[in-house]
């Protein structure tokens, strides 16, 4: 027994030896010690239509300016023949309709054609769903989808016939189903017949859109946003909740109701970049709130609408008139109020009984909400408070969420947290777009947050790497490190969402963006795989991991290492998280401590995310070049003794089993 003995130790002192001489990194997990629950709106999305995020993106219209109602009220139109705008249509609130009229020749036409969002995108034997409201007397229009670029022997892909046969408004469709794939093709309207016909919300949807829905989404990137598992859903904004003035922030309450009768909303985003500059860049409202609370319904992830305090933007107003004063801000609670019934009253309420009309008789069970976007100074808690006090009064199962105002840290930063404590908001909303040294030195920026106060929405993050704005590998790795600290203080933070969500490649005006897409394709950037993997990983419970007694969070002597460990208890698994943000591969070593001897750890698995060239992304043209690799992986002991690539990103994953 002794001799047995004296081997044993001989062989732990030279394993020991051995690991040293390795400079094995050697994290400890206290596997036994179940720590704070972890929410399960920790890791979401925000959404806010910029970079033509909505109309020509997640909403799946195919048509600009499709009731008349820009500015220019023919802009995304050409118009030839005998065409006149008419201003005394059928909805009240997008007045702007079209007539189309005898052109005045047998051999001339009256038409009118639409050029799509960039382009329309159709793809081969898909069939789209074409309808209008029209009133006309035995009338045919002919609506054609043709091939813009006019290659070939025929501009014209596919077509069919509609008559036009009521004196009073009407709504028609028709399916249309092209016979070739084309990105950037037309859609023409040719009058058909002598006489005259009006024309109203002339509309061209994918009959294939998210879940089969008429005015519904695209499918491909509503895909995109569910398949990272996400636990909430921020909406609409961002700097559109505020509107470059209050007469353009986004009204939720002109958002809901018959689309045909939501009207247009001026995009703050068109002329915001002047070098980025799009004037056709306008809101239909026509994926408003309903559609929002319905998105998150079918993702799985709660609600989180934030609406407008009163103040518009602070970066375009610095006039005190431009903003609404204290004591007129009874309509903008008002707002608040009623937005709570549009998602959780009864049918018997007024704004229940709306949302029951369009096709949700049951309610959403929205349980926050946030007041105002990126305010600052005296004038922003000043008008929360009162929010604050009507919220409460009405209801107090509402949680409220406060801004810590558009900066990580600083005098803004500084001023606004002491003064949310005071409100006792339940989340502090926190922005910070910053480059990779901030996301280097932030891996601990949690853990000596005041455990008592209000709970951290990291509510706008990403990586923006120094000289490269684009989604390249290396910001996502640092996105990785830094969200091992968010995990690892989810006593104090709820919920993360990186920013911007959405950009069409050839509308964007802010980048970089979590999935990028043009009229027929989308690609998921190497940020969306690291938001997958901790959406798919995100655990029950946070378990303490240390190395040398401290947590891994990239400090001095941790050889460039973030670490964080939870629990999940559905499946009966611990899920350890690292990422290696240095250029050497680092051997590390696992160790699972304070197991029952009757429980071990089975064989399990290993995630990584890598690639050799930190500046390489996924694109259009090559959307899998950096995907997650999966491997099996063996643990003896329960302590695993691996080595993790150069800049690598790894889940190691391992079910506890019974002996």
């Amino acid at each position: 027994m002794n001799k047995h003995l004296t081997f044993l130790s001989a062989l732990a002192l030279t394993a020991g030896l051995s690991l040293q001489a390795q400079n094995v990194n050697q994290m400890v997990i206290q596997a036994n010690k179940i720590g704070a629950e972890i929410q399960p709106t920790m890791y979401g999305h925000f959404f806010e239509d910029i970079n033509y995020g909505a109309d020509g993106g997640l909403y799946a219209e195919l048509i600009k300016n499709r009731s008349f109602e820009f500015p220019q009220s023919f802009m995304g139109w050409d118009i030839f023949g005998n065409v006149t705008l008419q201003n005394d249509g059928p909805f009240e609130r997008n007045p702007h309709y079209v007539r189309l009229a005898d052109p005045g020749h047998a051999h001339k036409r009256t038409g009118i054609e639409n050029e799509g969002f960039f382009g329309i995108g159709l793809k081969a034997n898909e069939k789209y769903r074409f309808t209008v409201w029209a009133r006309g007397e035995n009338q045919t229009i002919r609506v054609e989808l043709i091939n813009n670029a006019s290659m070939g022997e025929t501009q014209v892909i596919t077509s069919q016939n509609l008559t036009i046969n009521s004196k009073d408004w009407k709504k028609y469709e028709v399916i249309l189903t092209p016979t070739q794939t084309e990105a950037k093709a037309h859609l023409r309207i040719f009058l058909d017949s002598p006489g005259t016909v009006d024309l109203e919300h002339v509309s061209l949807f994918p009959v294939d859109t998210w879940k089969g829905r008429e005015n519904g989404l695209r499918k491909d990137l509503v895909q995109a946003l569910a398949d990272t598992k996400p636990g909430v859903f921020r909406f609409p904004g961002g700097c559109i909740v505020e509107g470059t003035d209050l007469a353009t922030r986004y009204n939720w309450k002109n958002s809901v109701g018959p689309v045909e009768n939501r009207p247009l909303n001026e995009n703050r985003w068109h002329y915001t970049f002047p070098h980025r500059f799009f004037p056709d860049y306008f809101q239909t409202y026509g994926m408003g709130f309903y559609e929002l609370f319905l998105l998150s319904e079918d993702m799985g992830a709660e609600p989180l609408p934030v609406l407008n305090c009163g103040l518009a933007c602070q970066y375009q107003n610095d006039d005190p008139k431009a903003h609404v004063q204290v004591c007129d801000l009874d309509s903008y609670i008002q707002d608040a109020l009623d937005l709570i019934e549009f998602a959780n009253g009864g049918t018997d309420t007024k704004w229940g009984k709306l949302r029951a009309d369009m096709g949700h008789p049951a309610p959403f069970n929205m349980k926050f909400i946030g007041i105002g976007n990126e305010q600052w100074g005296p004038e922003y808690p000043e008008r929360l408070k009162l929010f604050v006090e009507a919220l409460r009064k009405a209801h107090p199962e509402i949680k409220i969420i406060g801004s810590s105002g558009p900066n990580s840290e600083g005098k803004d930063f500084d001023y606004l947290w002491p003064e949310m404590k005071k409100l006792k908001v339940d989340l502090v909303d926190e922005h910070f777009y910053r480059p990779e040294d901030w996301f280097l030195k932030s891996g601990n920026r949690y853990d000596n947050y005041d455990r008592k106060g209000p709970k951290v929405f990291a509510g706008e993050y990403a990586c923006h790497g120094k000289g490269k704005k684009w989604n390249h590998f290396h910001a996502s790795l640092l996105e990785a490190a830094f969200l091992t600290g968010v995990e690892r203080n989810a006593d104090v933070v709820h919920m993360a969402t990186y920013a911007p969500l959405l950009a069409h490649v050839e509308g964007w005006q802010w980048r970089p963006d979590l999935i990028w897409f043009d009229n027929l394709r989308s690609v998921r950037t190497c940020s969306w795989y690291v938001q997958s993997l901790y959406g798919h990983n995100t655990g029950t419970n946070v378990v303490p991991l240390t190395m040398d007694k401290k947590p891994v969070s990239g400090q001095e002597g941790q050889n460039g290492l973030f670490a964080s460990a939870v629990w999940d208890e559905n499946t009966q698994t611990y899920i350890v998280k690292v990422a290696n943000v240095s250029e050497k591969a680092q051997p590390i070593s696992l160790e699972f401590k304070g197991l029952k001897k009757s429980v071990t750890l089975g064989d399990g698995k290993c995630i990584t995310l890598h690639t050799e060239n930190p500046d390489a992304e996924n694109t259009l043209d090559n959307p899998n070049l950096i995907t997650p690799k999966e491997s099996s992986i063996s643990i003896e002991g329960n302590t695993l003794n691996t080595e993790i690539g150069a800049m690598t990103f790894a889940v190691y994953k391992f079910k506890k089993e019974s002996k």
